[in-house]
């Protein structure tokens, strides 16, 4: 399988997935450790793939999702952004509403 096809079916076959530098439990680097501290601070499991363990993936998502830098979050099949925009979204509580996503919550 082409890396694309993998890298758009890893997407598309789980709700939120983050790719990053080592994993949840052992981040790599300080911008993974800081995604990963907002995205489990929303209390919903999510996917991730270790970059540094696919240098293949690593090549080519920059390309694939037109962002440069890692860590990336998507979410529904769309890039929500690297480290400093996921903090804030954290920050401002709405990162939680996007990774509960619809009818996830009651109001």
């Amino acid at each position: 399988m082409d890396i694309m096809e993998t890298i758009k079916d890893q997407i598309e076959g789980n709700r939120v997935i983050l790719y990053m530098k080592g994993s949840p439990n052992q981040p790599q680097c300080g911008f993974s450790a800081r995604t990963v501290q907002a995205l489990m601070a929303c209390g919903q499991k999510f996917a991730y793939v270790d970059i540094l363990s696919n240098p293949e993936i690593r090549a080519n998502l920059p390309t694939y999702g037109n962002w440069p830098t890692f860590p990336q979050l998507w979410v529904d099949g769309e890039l929500i952004g690297g480290c400093d925009i996921v903090c804030d979204l954290g920050d401002s509580g709405e990162l939680s509403e996007i990774i509960v996503g619809e009818g996830g919550s009651e109001s």
